[in-house]
């Protein structure tokens, strides 16, 4: 009998034991590690408070605000507004607090069942959109033909302009400068006085309180501005061969003339020969008296 029950006890002990073994072989049951292990909300407090970080702190660096913060430190997802926000306001927090973001993610989606969207990739830019616009790239190029040739054209007139002025010299007579003589005539009578010839200067009768500027494009064209003694603009435009332009202010008159050579000075009564060189842009000033008339 002794030995009967002894046998029994032993053959127990060997069931507990294999089935001890077999539960040890197929590992801990689902769920058991998980409950188990801290939560997600309890792992981001435990990094923030060994951080040394407050929840304002957190949310500042983070951007995510105070309430969610502390919504997530209690495992309450439900501020978040949904999945894909709550994924990125776990990465941000474990950022800041020093935590494992991706472990925790992984966590969330585990205990959620939900898995992050895949995003289907980006088809590649269809090359016609990024290419540059061919019309505009037309007009740019016609654009920058058209002023090319504008600026030869004026080079060209500024150099064929000297040319030009002693053709016309020799055309014609010159601006009255000199003094024009009729050729003596077989019936005058010698006894009678030559006729008085005509005032050499335009402007010779030009009020002394004011000054008086004339100007005279001669064998070429030039662009003039000229200005009053309070600043305003008396004429602003280019002189052709053969124009002339007066102008008259009781204080001063400002001229700017460019191809100076093309353009006849007579100021106050006083023929001052050509404004400058040819091609050259000069600044003149003149006022009553300045120079003197006579």
């Amino acid at each position: 009998m002794t030995i009967g029950k002894s046998s029994h006890r032993d053959h127990g002990r060997s069931s507990d034991a294999r089935s001890a073994e077999t539960d040890s072989a197929a590992g801990p049951q689902p769920g058991a590690v998980s409950d188990a292990a801290p939560t997600i909300g309890r792992v981001l407090a435990d990094a923030r408070l060994a951080a040394g970080l407050t929840v304002d702190e957190v949310s500042a660096s983070t951007r995510v605000r105070v309430p969610i913060v502390h919504a997530i430190e209690e495992d309450d997802f439900s501020r978040c507004g949904g999945d894909f926000y709550a994924r990125g306001h776990l990465r941000s927090l474990a950022r800041a607090v020093g935590a494992d973001g991706d472990a925790l993610v992984a966590r969330y989606d585990e205990l959620h069942g939900t898995a992050p969207v895949v995003l289907a990739p980006v088809a590649r830019l269809d090359a016609k959109r990024i290419r540059p616009d061919r019309g505009r790239a037309t007009w740019t190029g016609a654009m920058l033909v058209a002023i090319a040739a504008v600026v030869l054209l004026i080079v060209f007139n500024l150099f064929s302009s000297r040319p030009a002025k002693v053709a016309a010299g020799a055309a014609s007579s010159p601006l009255p400068s000199v003094a024009a003589s009729a050729p003596p005539s077989s019936s005058a009578s010698p006894a009678q006085p030559p006729a008085p010839a005509p005032s050499v200067a335009p402007i010779a009768a030009a009020p002394a309180d004011k000054v008086t500027v004339k100007l005279v494009a001669e064998g070429g064209t030039s662009w003039v501005s000229a200005l009053d003694g309070d600043g305003n603009s008396l004429f602003q435009n280019d002189m052709d061969d053969g124009s002339n332009q007066t102008f008259t202010d009781p204080k001063q008159i400002k001229l700017v003339i460019g191809n100076a050579a093309a353009v006849h000075l007579y100021v106050n009564g006083k023929d001052l020969g050509p404004a400058g060189k040819d091609g050259q842009v000069v600044h003149l000033t003149y006022t009553p008296g300045d120079p003197q008339a006579g």
